[in-house]
């Protein structure tokens, strides 16, 4: 991913990428359009770099510089290195706890090692297929050992942040999530009282064919644990089975719990004892509440009607009649699954790459249609780069893409900070944003552009230096993902949807 990243930016290069061969990775390649007989004859063992330039010579230029792209290492080795799982678990024989980050197809194998030894694993990496998934979580389960993942972004344990994960006070609010970015917006709006356990479980896990394994062992632990008061579990749509199957076991529980299944029924949700929020910020702020002791209040934003009102006056004054849509760019997919749900309830249709109603997923993801929102951590974005997160080029190029189109009234954005984050996300967009306005300007038209930051004043990039360097470029910040998805609306509709919001 670092390589990928560093040939883009090279002069010339319009798409560059450094990948393993395995089928999967063929299937990505070619979608971007980079696979080439040579890549179709290579083996999974081997690294395929395939780069796309305006000229020849500025592709050997490229090729030139692999050499010391590949032998920088972007680390500082501290310490013993150890190559296999046998080695590290030989230095370090008390950890009981496994990070597995390696191509998809040897994800299981390493994990079943770490099960075999007793210790419990967090598997980052995706591409594993669910049949595998199902039998480590069922092997795992016979040990009482957690699987978080495959496909897990987040978690925190015992105050330690895995994966993307951001610094936030330790507290009684336990959290289980079949989300990385909805754990992180969950974990950051609750930082004033603090987490004591967030446990991930793999994007999968509350499907039929996972059966919610890891989410069940999640909300055991939690319910026995000391120093959790409250539980929150988070997942885009379960299967309608396997809700029904975590809300039984829900009903039986001790503690007060805070279930947030995006579009899930919340009546259902109450009939097992539990209290429903239908976004990720009623969800904290509900949890909030229950720990301590006050009765939960239904919020739509977090400022007063008055202001709200007047930064929709401002943002629409300049509007032109044409434009008329919202485009959401994400790099969170559950962030983009949220803002779906909030804007179909307000504006109607909402076209993506991850849509709400198959009718109305794109035929292409590089090109917008009426309103829609773009989950850009999908693999036709990520295929052998950097994610979203991490990197911005591919939200930047669209962002100017969206600014270009007339029609577009207002961009809609989440920035999430944390460990394993971009180190200045709100830095490396606030130009891009610059010169979206400066297009928009020079059409006749004003941009909006409305965004949200995930993160707190303890993670490394700050919370508070983020959100100024966003402001001034005339960002509109709202504090949560939810806020941001009503606010875009309303500047999109001149404030017609008032009614539907209240």
């Amino acid at each position: 991913m670092r390589i990928s990243s560093q040939l883009e930016s090279m002069e010339g290069i319009k798409k560059a990428s450094a990948i393993m061969a395995t089928d999967n990775n063929k299937k990505l390649l070619e979608g971007v359009g980079l696979l080439t007989n040579e890549i179709k004859m290579a083996g999974p063992n081997d690294l395929v770099i395939a780069v796309e330039a305006e000229t020849e010579e500025l592709a050997m230029k490229a090729f030139s510089a692999l050499d010391n792209m590949l032998a920088e290492k972007p680390w500082k080795e501290t310490g013993l290195v150890c190559r296999t799982f046998q080695s590290a678990a030989a230095i370090a024989p008390d950890a009981n706890l496994v990070l597995i980050s390696v191509p998809g197809p040897f994800a299981a194998r390493e994990a079943m090692n770490a099960l075999n030894s007793g210790k419990h694993v967090f598997i980052f990496s995706d591409g594993v297929p669910i049949e595998e998934e199902v039998r480590l979580k069922k092997f795992a389960e016979k040990k009482n050992l957690l699987v978080m993942g495959p496909d897990c972004g987040t978690a925190i344990i015992n105050g330690v942040g895995i994966g993307f994960s951001n610094v936030v006070r330790r507290g009684p609010i336990g959290i289980v999530g079949a989300s990385g970015t909805g754990m992180q917006q969950v974990s950051c709006l609750v930082d004033e009282v603090g987490v004591s356990q967030a446990i991930g479980t793999g994007s999968r896990d509350l499907t039929e064919a996972v059966g919610a394994i890891t989410t069940c062992m999640g909300l055991r632990l939690l319910d026995e644990d000391p120093d959790t008061i409250v539980v929150v579990v988070i997942s885009k749509p379960p299967a309608p089975k396997i809700a029904r199957k975590v809300l039984k076991l829900i009903s039986g529980m001790k503690k007060p719990l805070v279930v947030n299944f995006l579009g899930y029924p919340s009546a259902e949700i109450e009939l097992a004892g539990a209290t429903p929020a239908a976004t990720l910020e009623e969800a904290a702020v509900k949890a909030i509440a229950l720990a301590r002791g006050e009765k939960p209040k239904e919020m739509l934003f977090t400022q007063k009607l008055g202001k709200i009102r007047a930064i929709v006056e401002r943002e629409t004054e300049s509007l032109s009649s044409c434009q008329k849509y919202i485009r959401g760019l994400f790099s969170g997919g559950t962030f983009c699954y949220e803002a779906m749900l909030i804007l179909r309830d307000l504006i109607g249709k909402v076209h993506s790459n991850i849509p709400l109603d198959r009718r109305l997923e794109l035929a292409d993801a590089h090109s917008s249609r009426e309103n829609t929102c773009i989950d850009m951590g999908t693999g036709i974005f990520t295929a052998g780069r950097p994610h979203p997160m991490i990197d911005f080029r591919f939200r930047k190029e669209r962002l100017l893409k969206e600014a270009s189109d007339p029609e577009t009234a207002v961009i809609l954005l989440d920035i999430v900070l944390g460990h394993g984050a971009n180190p200045d996300p709100a830095g490396e967009i606030a130009p891009a944003i610059k010169q979206a306005k400066e297009i928009a300007m020079r059409g006749g038209r004003y941009l909006s552009v409305v965004a949200s930051v995930c993160g707190t004043c303890g993670d490394p990039q700050n919370l508070v230096e983020q959100e100024k360097k966003l402001e001034e470029v005339g960002v509109v910040l709202m504090p949560s993902n939810a806020q941001a998805a009503r606010m875009a609306a309303l500047i999109a509709t001149r404030g017609k949807v008032w009614r539907r919001i209240k």
